[in-house]
C-alpha cells in the first residue's frame, strides 16, 4: 500500500515517479556581519552585488527559450532598480553589513509589492530572488538554486523563482513540487509551457526527505510518498492509455456533430512561433508582444518591431494569429514610457491606458505589424489589453483601421468588460477573455496569494458567470468570443466554455490534443448542458466535480 499522500493544487498535468531532490534555502546574512568600516566601499559591494545579479539573468534570458526570456528579463530589471538600490545602499550608511543592507531593502520593497497587490505581488518571487542571489555575491557563496541533478529527479522547493524554472533541465527534471505559488504563478505557467507535472500549495514539502521516492500527479494535485506498485502501474497504464488516445487526434477542433471550436496556441516570441506552426494548429489565439521592448531602452524603430514581428507571422501564412498589443506597466514597467509613481499600478495606466497616454507606442507597433503581415500572408488580428469601456474600444478599434490592419479586438479580462460586452463588440470585430486576470478582478483575489489559490480556481461558478456575459454580448452582436487564459487548456473546462459560447480556445500546445479529444467526444447541446451544471454548482470542487461525471467515460478515463 502506498505511503502518505499530500493534497495541492494541480498547475501543470501529467504523472511522474522520482527521487526527491530539496532545493536548498537560500543563504542568509550571517549574525555575526561587522558593520563596515567604509561606508563608500560597502555601497559599491552592494551595487557591484546587483549588477553582477542583473548580468547573470541577462545571459540566462538569452539562454532561454521564447515564454521564459520576457520573464526572467524583467527579473534582471529588478536587479537594475535604482530604489532598491538607494535603499539598500542607505542602510549601510546606517551601519549595516552589506549582506543585511541588501535582505532589509528587499524586505522592504517586498512589503511594499504585497500591499499593491495585483502585479507587483507577483513579483515577490522575484524580487526575493534577487536578493538571495546578490547575498550571495556578497559572500562569495554559490547562488541558491537547483543543484545539479545525476538522475531524472522530482524537484521540491518552497518555491520557484521563474529563472530557476526557466533553467531547469527538462532531461532530468520529471516533476515540480512547491509548498508556495499560484494557479496562475509564472512558475506554473512555464512548468505547463514545459510539459512538467506540477503542484503547488503543498504542506509540509520542504520536510520530505530527499531521495525520497514520490508518485507526481499534476492533475490530481497529488504527491504519494514511497508509493507502492500499484499506483506506479496505475499511473503508468494511465499515461499509456492517453498517449493511445491523442495519437490518432487531427485537424480542427470541433465537437462531435461538427460544431467548430477553434484550437490555437499561446506564444511569446520567435522560438514559440516556429515550434508553433510546426504542429498541427490552427493558428495563434494570443502572441505576447512584451518581449519585444522589456530590455529595451529606448523605443525600438518601425523597421526593428516589422522584422521581428516578420519572424513571428512566417510559420502561419493563411493562419490566423491574433496579437496583443503591448501590455506594459504594472510589473512590466517600459524605461522609455515611464508615467511616473502610481497610488497602485495594477490598477492603474497599464496595457492600453498606457498607450492611451503614449500613442505614439500603440501606433509604431500597428504600423509594424501591418507591414510584417503584408510580408507574410498571415491573417493578422489585433486586440488590447486592459479595455473597459465601449469609448477604449473605439479609441483602439480607430487606431487599428489607421494602420490598415483587418481586424481590431478587446481583451475581456476587467468584469467592466464582460458585463457590457455587446457594447464594446459592436466596436471592434472580436473579444478573448483572459480568465487569469478575469479570475482575479472578479474573486478580488491577488493571482500570487497561494493561500486563497480556492478563489482563483477557474471553476468558481462565478467567473464562469462573468464569462458567461462576456459571451452573450458576442451573441448580441454576432461577434466571436474566444479565450485565452489558462483555463482553456483544461479539457474538462474547455468543454463547458465551448457550452458558454467560446469559439475559440488557446493555449499551451502541448495542451491541444487533449482539448481536442474532449470536444471530438461531446455534441455542442452536450457541452451546454455541462456548462449549465457547472455554473449552477455551489462551489469549484463542485463544478468540476459535476462535470467530471456527466462527460464521457472516454474522456475522463486518461485525465
Amino acid at each position: 500500500m502506498s505511503g502518505d499522500t499530500r493534497h495541492g493544487v494541480g498547475v501543470s498535468p501529467g504523472t511522474a515517479v522520482g527521487p526527491v531532490v530539496q532545493v536548498a534555502p537560500p543563504v542568509r546574512p550571517p549574525a555575526d556581519e561587522p558593520a563596515p568600516t567604509d561606508a563608500g566601499a560597502a555601497t559599491d559591494q552592494v551595487l557591484e552585488a546587483l549588477a553582477a545579479v542583473a548580468a547573470d539573468l541577462d545571459a540566462r534570458a538569452e539562454a532561454a527559450d521564447a515564454h521564459a526570456q520576457p520573464i526572467i528579463k524583467a527579473t534582471a530589471m529588478i536587479a537594475r532598480d535604482k530604489g532598491l538600490a538607494k535603499a539598500a545602499g542607505k542602510l549601510v550608511g546606517a551601519g549595516a553589513g552589506p549582506a543585511h543592507a541588501i535582505a532589509a531593502a528587499v524586505e522592504e520593497y517586498a512589503a511594499q509589492f504585497e500591499a499593491l497587490g495585483g502585479y507587483f505581488a507577483e513579483r515577490v518571487t522575484d524580487l526575493k530572488d534577487v536578493g538571495n542571489r546578490a547575498i550571495a555575491v556578497v559572500l562569495g557563496v554559490p547562488a541558491p538554486g537547483v543543484p545539479a541533478l545525476s538522475e531524472p529527479s522530482v524537484i521540491v522547493a518552497d518555491d520557484l523563482a521563474p529563472a530557476e524554472t526557466a533553467a531547469l533541465d527538462r532531461s532530468r527534471v520529471v516533476a515540480i513540487v512547491t509548498a508556495a505559488g499560484g494557479r496562475t504563478s509564472h512558475t506554473a505557467i512555464l512548468a505547463a509551457q514545459m510539459g512538467i507535472p506540477a503542484v503547488v500549495q503543498v504542506q509540509g514539502a520542504t520536510h520530505i526527505p530527499a531521495g525520497t521516492r514520490v508518485a507526481v500527479d499534476g492533475d490530481a494535485g497529488e504527491v504519494t510518498l514511497d508509493p507502492d506498485m500499484a499506483l506506479i502501474e496505475a499511473q503508468r497504464e494511465r499515461r499509456e492509455r492517453r498517449a493511445a488516445a491523442l495519437a490518432g487526434v487531427a485537424g480542427p477542433g470541433t465537437t462531435r456533430d461538427g460544431h467548430a471550436v477553434a484550437l490555437l496556441a499561446n506564444i511569446g516570441g520567435v522560438d514559440d512561433a516556429v515550434a508553433a506552426g510546426a504542429q498541427d494548429l490552427e493558428g495563434v489565439g494570443l502572441f505576447r508582444t512584451e518581449f519585444v521592448y522589456l530590455s529595451a531602452h529606448a523605443m525600438p524603430s518601425v523597421e526593428d518591431q516589422a522584422e521581428i514581428y516578420r519572424q513571428v507571422l512566417a510559420p502561419f501564412p493563411g493562419r490566423r494569429v491574433v496579437v496583443r498589443t503591448l501590455d506594459a506597466g504594472a510589473d512590466k514597467p517600459l524605461a522609455f514610457a515611464d508615467l511616473g509613481e502610481e497610488e497602485n499600478p495594477a490598477l492603474g495606466r497599464r496595457g492600453l491606458r498606457l498607450c492611451q497616454a503614449r500613442p505614439e507606442l500603440i501606433d509604431s507597433q500597428l504600423e509594424a505589424l501591418a507591414l510584417a503581415a503584408q510580408d507574410t500572408g498571415a491573417d493578422v488580428r489585433v486586440m488590447a489589453p486592459m479595455v473597459a469601456t465601449a469609448e477604449e474600444a473605439a479609441w483602439f478599434a480607430s487606431r487599428v483601421a489607421a494602420a490598415g490592419l483587418p481586424k481590431s479586438g478587446v481583451m475581456i479580462e476587467v468584469p467592466a468588460a464582460a458585463l457590457r460586452s455587446r457594447h464594446l463588440l459592436a466596436e471592434v470585430d472580436f473579444g478573448s477573455i483572459g480568465t487569469n486576470d478575469l479570475a482575479q478582478y472578479t474573486m478580488a483575489t491577488d493571482r500570487m496569494a497561494g493561500e486563497l489559490s480556492d478563489l482563483l480556481d477557474p471553476w468558481q461558478p462565478a467567473v464562469l458567470d462573468v464569462v458567461a456575459a462576456a459571451c452573450d454580448g458576442g451573441t448580441a452582436t454576432g461577434k466571436p468570443v474566444g479565450v485565452c487564459g489558462e483555463s482553456a487548456g483544461d479539457p474538462l473546462l474547455a468543454l463547458v466554455l465551448a457550452g458558454l459560447g467560446v469559439s475559440s480556445l488557446s493555449m499551451a500546445p502541448s495542451k491541444v490534443p487533449a482539448v481536442k479529444l474532449a470536444l471530438s467526444l461531446h455534441t455542442i447541446d452536450e457541452c451546454r448542458a455541462l456548462a449549465e451544471l457547472a455554473r449552477a454548482a455551489r462551489s469549484a470542487v463542485d463544478a468540476r466535480e459535476a462535470v467530471r461525471a456527466a462527460a464521457s467515460e472516454e474522456l475522463t478515463a486518461i485525465l
